[in-house]
């Protein structure tokens, strides 16, 4: 049996073809949609400071409660926090912030095994794309907090150092607390990346790991004290072009 004997008679390919293609576009203009509807509802939502870790963490860890304490002392600070918008970590930086003075703002992702959005939000997004919510989390941020977490956690915090490290973001603190937890990515970092030459050695000056709560609102502080929070032009054109 040859290859066309398998294959659909043309004209059932083409019609296959332009109902795809007709579905590609609307998925485009969903994509489109969504980081219109987000970008506008964000746009009020300043200064910010994001924050990630595991959607696993239970109320009664410690982790848990250190991230609400920092996410309270963000809020009560002028910060907005910006989170996933889901349980564990998530759920503990948007109750830290929804009982201080600022916003607390959930990004919430559609998953097949749904996550269930926290009661924790003045402001609730929901996106089926996890590279425009990513977009999201970095160019409506000044600075990352990043907890403990897995897989997705790994995933936005080196998207934003990708991006910061080749100058398509501007720069802001990415601050890792958990010195337990993290103290092996450091290592790695150090012996393998820039031991082999894979990164520049001054790259791993982009991480610092904080673990006091107050020394990490300080050091967000410390960073913009010079210039203050808005962007820079040239920061707005780098943020435009993200």
């Amino acid at each position: 049996m040859s290859l066309s004997d398998k294959l659909p008679p043309t004209s059932d390919r083409y019609a296959m073809m332009q109902r795809f293609r007709a579905r590609e576009a609307w998925h485009v203009m969903k994509i489109l949609s969504e980081f219109v509807e987000s970008a506008e509802e964000l746009q009020q939502v300043t200064p910010a400071v994001s924050i990630f870790g595991s959607a696993r963490t239970p109320r009664d860890h410690p982790y848990y409660k250190q991230t609400e304490h920092i996410a309270r002392l963000l809020s009560d600070s002028g910060f907005a926090v910006i989170s996933g918008g889901g349980p564990g970590i998530m759920e503990a930086a948007n109750k830290g912030a929804f009982y201080g003075k600022s916003p607390s703002v959930g990004l919430n992702i559609v998953l097949p095994h749904e996550q269930r959005p926290n009661e924790y939000q003045d402001l609730s997004l929901k996106f089926d794309h996890f590279f425009s919510r990513k977009v999201m989390f970095v160019k409506h941020a000044i600075a990352y907090v990043v907890m403990p977490g897995g897989f997705g956690t790994l995933d936005e915090m080196f998207e934003a150092l990708t991006l910061i490290q080749t100058g398509k973001s501007r720069k802001m603190p990415i601050i890792l607390c958990g010195r337990a937890f993290w103290s092996g990515l450091f290592e790695w970092v150090s012996n393998r990346l820039i031991g082999e030459g894979m990164i520049n050695p001054e790259d791993i000056n982009l991480l610092q790991l904080i673990d006091e709560p107050e020394e990490i609102v300080e050091t967000i502080f410390r960073f913009y004290e010079t210039r203050g929070f808005e962007a820079l032009p040239e920061e707005r054109e780098q943020l435009l072009n993200l």
